[in-house]
């Protein structure tokens, strides 16, 4: 069965209705009003190209002789206009800036903005409500190299009038200036960011990834949504951005269909998508291989989380593949708001260092609540250490190797302390591990809800090397751990097999209950 997952005026998005991890049971051809348009291995594919309110009949082909159908009609728009009417030269070498930022500003309210093939070389560009940005095969918006084209943009400003902040800029969960993003949309809504074209931040050929704890404000990021709603970006390979490259950043109603994002595996921060204080994100058959994790789900450190009590709430992660990265979804560390409602199936890990990582430490505060998150129907190949839930994390804060931070005792709880309720992972097949199964590691007073494993599989490479689980103080290297859990108050087991483990497969250390069927 054939569902849509988007259908815009030039753009289509479905998804096959199964449990499998991406890949789809079978390869298939799409024929689209009886024309071949392509071949497809994945659960989810995409059509472009198409004409604004029009009906197609779309058919499915598989190999083992099935069919499967379904008719579709297309969106309205005003108007699509080319970026190159505007003065658009695109060949990689003339300053196109000025001429895209005038097709923006004079595009008409729920027009389209087409990029066609070429090499388009511009500054940061600011977006507008009910836009559309297309970009075509082969077209390639490039990031310039001189930082001097990226304005500084401000943390927040005083409304002359009420006095209160109006909110701009931030960066790792603190409010900070930053260089304005290659893309950016400030307080806007319905917006589109269409493929299958490229957009390139282009760091590889400037010196953002070396200097960057030199710099006066945070680095750029590829695209940048600052309290937007209804965002589509569908289609588009992102990569090489200056630091995180997706960042919708206390934004409603934001999705991310059969994006491919990339980047060098030693680039800094090249976090894939990294939504900030959102609600309602959607990131479906999504194909990600960058230098640090590839979605990491945020909502500010403390101060953030106090100020605006925004938790990261109703977010989908479906059908994606993470081909490397330092987690493959990944809670925090900055999660100062909390992350609620939380569902993460058929993916596949492949290569990560970590599966599923959560991140968060002492000092996170009472307000970092996370709870009812669910992994399932998930496939994980050469992961590391497919489950890691640490809440000793000593990473980018001035007091990471304090004793605050590190002491085993059982501290006071205070307006400091985090909480982590459920956590439930269902139907999950795990191969080439090599550092453990699981590390799981609770505050000894504020332990761990619960975590329950239903009906997973996970092997040990022969080969394994060791290695540290878990980022925190005085980590110990591990190799081929089992399931490890500290300071948990219910641990539930249920049709569990590893192999290749050594030692015990079950290491429940001050936990309470403990069931194991």
């Amino acid at each position: 069965m054939i569902r849509s997952l988007y259908i815009g005026p030039s753009s289509a998005c479905f998804e096959l209705d199964n449990y499998r991890p991406y890949y789809a049971p079978s390869a298939f051809t799409v024929l689209l009003d009886g024309a071949e348009r392509g071949r497809f291995d994945s659960n989810v594919f995409s059509l472009f190209a198409l004409k604004p309110d029009t009906q197609y009949n779309l058919l499915l082909r598989f190999e083992d002789g099935t069919e499967d159908s379904l008719t579709f009609t297309t969106g309205t728009e005003t108007c699509a206009l080319n970026v190159r009417g505007f003065g658009a030269v695109g060949d990689g070498v003339t300053d196109d800036t000025s001429a895209i930022r005038a097709a923006i500003d004079n595009l008409p309210a729920g027009g389209r903005l087409y990029f066609p093939a070429g090499e388009y070389l511009t500054a940061p560009l600011s977006l507008h409500s009910h836009m559309t940005l297309e970009f075509a095969e082969g077209a390639h918006l490039l990031g310039t190299t001189d930082r001097s084209a990226y304005p500084r943009i401000p943390t927040s400003l005083c409304d002359l009038n009420s006095g209160r902040e109006v909110y701009f800029a931030g960066f790792e969960g603190n409010e900070m200036d930053m260089y304005q993003s290659l893309l950016t949309a400030s307080y806007a809504e319905d917006i589109r960011i269409i493929g299958p074209g490229c957009v390139d931040g282009n760091a590889q050929n400037s010196d953002w990834w070396q200097v960057f704890r030199e710099l006066p404000a945070a680095r750029p990021r590829l695209v940048f949504l600052n309290r937007c709603r209804d965002v589509v970006i569908h289609g588009i390979h992102g990569c090489n951005s200056p630091s995180w490259q997706f960042h919708p950043y206390y934004s409603k109603n934001v999705s991310l269909y059969q994006v491919r994002v990339t980047a060098p595996k030693k680039s800094p921060n090249t976090d894939a998508i990294d939504p900030e204080g959102c609600d309602g994100v959607n990131i479906i058959g999504c194909r990600l291989s960058v230098g640090d994790d590839c979605i990491a789900i945020k909502s500010g450190k403390i101060e953030l989380g106090r100020k605006l009590k925004q938790p990261a709430i109703r977010h989908t992660v479906r059908n994606c593949l993470m081909e490397f990265g330092h987690g493959a979804v990944t809670l925090g560390s900055e999660i100062g708001a909390g992350v609620r409602e939380l569902s993460c199936s058929q993916c596949w890990f492949r290569g990560t260092d970590r599966g599923l990582r959560i991140k968060t430490r002492r000092g996170r505060g009472e307000d970092s609540r996370i709870d009812g998150v669910r992994f399932s129907h998930i496939r994980m190949e050469d992961v590391l250490t497919p489950f890691v839930i640490n809440m000793w994390y000593n990473c980018c804060d001035p007091d990471r190797y304090s004793e605050y931070v590190w002491s085993r005792e059982k501290l006071p709880i205070d307006e400091r302390t985090p909480y982590l309720g459920s956590f439930h992972f269902s139907d999950i097949d795990c191969t080439g591990a090599q550092v453990a199964a699981c590390y799981i590691d609770g505050l000894p007073e504020a332990p761990i809800g619960e975590v329950c494993f239903e009906n997973v599989n996970i092997g040990f490479a022969p080969d394994a090397k060791p290695g540290i689980p878990a980022m925190e103080n005085f980590a110990k290297e591990r190799c081929r751990l089992g399931l490890y859990l500290e300071n948990v108050q219910r641990v539930r087991i249920k049709n569990v097999t590893l192999t290749g483990q050594e030692g015990d497969a079950l290491i429940p250390v001050n936990c309470g209950e403990v069931t194991e069927e």
